[in-house]
């Protein structure tokens, strides 16, 4: 591909001129590992990383496989919609949204970068003291501990297997 075109690409994305400049528009790219412990009242420590990518408003839903998903608004409300577009037609799609959406709840960090786990959230990851926090992507996911070592621990070989089907694009 030449770079004329590689770069016009880039500029259509981030719909700024210049390549790496424009890169700036993208979205936070949310990333890592982290073990806050939540206390006795729910509260959880928000890494101080991932605060600032979320900013300073985002939204708690209940995720697959019984995580918490920790979404910066933006990415909240395109998920949601691209849902909606869909819903009034789709079943499966509108029982996804009930339960999506049922389950959400706008989180702003206290003076000390603290959120509140709401309880109904915490009975649905099985969240105790001991979590994970992880980054994928655009979202935060909030794991209880040993579930999300299990979960690891299960996924170590298909991810290698897998590799090829998920990026069949990508060369390393």
């Amino acid at each position: 591909m030449d770079d004329q075109v590689l770069n016009q690409g880039v500029q259509a994305a981030s719909g700024t001129p210049g390549g790496a400049a424009g890169m700036m528009d993208l979205p936070p790219l949310l990333l890592g590992t982290y073990t806050p412990k939540i206390d006795a009242k729910g509260r959880m420590a928000l890494p101080a990383k991932l605060r600032g990518q979320l900013g300073p408003g985002m939204v708690m839903a209940r995720g697959q496989e019984r995580c918490v998903y920790l979404l910066p608004q933006i990415e909240f409300r395109r998920i949601a919609m691209q849902i909606q577009r869909t819903s009034m037609g789709n079943k499966a799609a509108r029982d996804y949204l009930r339960v999506f959406l049922s389950g959400a709840v706008d989180q702003e960090p206290d003076k000390q970068g603290r959120i509140l786990v709401p309880q109904m959230l915490r009975d649905y990851a099985n969240l105790g003291t001991d979590v994970v926090v992880i980054g994928v992507g655009t979202r935060a996911e909030i794991w209880n501990s040993k579930a999300w070592e299990e979960y690891l621990a299960s996924q170590e070989q298909g991810y290698s297997d897998i590799a090829d089907d998920v990026l069949p694009a990508v060369e390393f």
